[in-house]
């Protein structure tokens, strides 16, 4: 039987979000129900990834040891829930920079699905943007929005939208194992 993953945002989705970024592990937070909702997909044999732009690195905002000691903090504290991410994808480049990876396009997408060899149109992608939508559906993975972080103010200014909209990461996940 082949891996199935769930592929989640970080800021906003997983934990609080910040339009000051979020720059210190003292500043990550995480979600009421986040944590849970991770160790919910991983029971019912989902694999968790994390794929997350953090222009924070090319506005010099903190470095990359800082922010592998904010993903220790997660991967810690996920664990502490009883759950685990599998792997995390993350795009430092800043908004003018010409990359592949910078949501809402799907470089980093690819880049997971090619070193998983994961089918990503029975992958789902959970996010609060309309960029983590957007480089779902470009990618052709399953999009879901949650109304945390920006979600509710995306569902409001994208009314076209046809995703599945959830209140929370914990909701979402329990709408993914109660389909499988």
């Amino acid at each position: 039987m082949t891996e199935r993953y769930v592929i989640l945002d970080r800021d906003g989705t997983i934990n609080v979000d910040s339009d000051a970024f979020i720059k210190s592990p003292e500043e990550w937070l995480p979600l009421s129900g986040s944590l849970e909702a991770i160790a919910l997909l991983n029971r019912h044999g989902y694999k968790v990834v994390v794929i997350s732009n953090q222009s924070g690195i090319a506005r010099g905002l903190f470095d990359l040891a800082t922010l592998e000691a904010i993903h220790a903090k997660m991967h810690e504290l996920v664990g502490l829930a009883g759950g685990s991410i599998e792997a995390i994808y993350f795009c430092p480049h800043g908004p003018n920079d010409s990359c592949d990876c910078r949501k809402p396009k799907d470089g980093l997408f690819r880049r997971f699905a090619g070193a998983t060899n994961t089918d990503l149109s029975r992958t789902y992608a959970i996010g609060d943007s309309l960029r983590d939508i957007q480089a779902a559906e470009s990618a052709g993975a399953q999009p879901i929005l949650v109304r945390t972080g920006k979600g509710e103010k995306t569902a409001i200014d994208n009314p076209q939208l046809n995703v599945p909209i959830f209140d929370n990461l914990y909701d979402a996940a329990t709408h993914i194992v109660s389909t499988s």
